[in-house]
């Protein structure tokens, strides 16, 4: 398994169950490093669904909106680490005004030195219409940024589609 491997899809494509099934196969007691915040009922409901789904699977969860530097310091080598997801730790940058450039360099920094193996899932959000109002497009080309230089630093970039993935850099362990 590469140190980092980035699984990209769009909303409900597979790509979080694909980058699960992934890391569990790495071998190392795995921990599930989640990104969401509660902003809603609904939000609040399915964080405690995936928290409910992993309490018997053996996974370790932290649960880090804003953090990611600090959890991934604190990983064993024995382990190996999902985030889930890069575009929730996005939205929780830029809505709590947080500056976009440092947080992002301070993410690939941490990325680059986790003595574990990374897998970070993340939304593809390019493929849709252009969003009608400023934030949502400034939120559009700051993903497709972060989404193209984790890319870049990746190992193993898969674009998953109705649950079937496409390997587009690396090969599948």
């Amino acid at each position: 398994m590469p140190p980092l491997s980035l699984i990209l899809g769009g909303a409900s494509s597979g790509k979080s169950s694909f980058a699960e099934a992934l890391l569990t196969g790495a071998g190392r007691a795995p921990v599930y490093l989640a990104t969401a915040r509660a902003w809603d009922d609904e939000t609040a409901a399915k964080i405690a669904a995936h928290r409910a789904d992993r309490a018997d699977a053996g996974w370790r969860t932290v649960e880090e909106p804003l953090d990611l530097p600090a959890a991934l310091r604190a990983v064993a080598p024995t382990e190996a680490v999902l985030i889930d997801c890069a575009t929730m730790w996005l939205t929780n940058v830029m809505l709590d005004g947080a500056d976009l450039a440092t947080a992002e360099a301070g993410l690939l920094a941490a990325l680059a030195s986790c003595p574990a193996p990374v897998v970070i899932v993340s939304n593809e959000v390019g493929l849709g219409i252009v969003p009608d109002n400023a934030l949502a497009r400034a939120f559009r080309v700051a993903q497709g940024g972060l989404n193209g230089r984790l890319a870049a630093q990746a190992g193993l970039v898969v674009v998953v589609m109705a649950g079937l993935p496409l390997v587009l850099k690396g090969a599948l362990p």
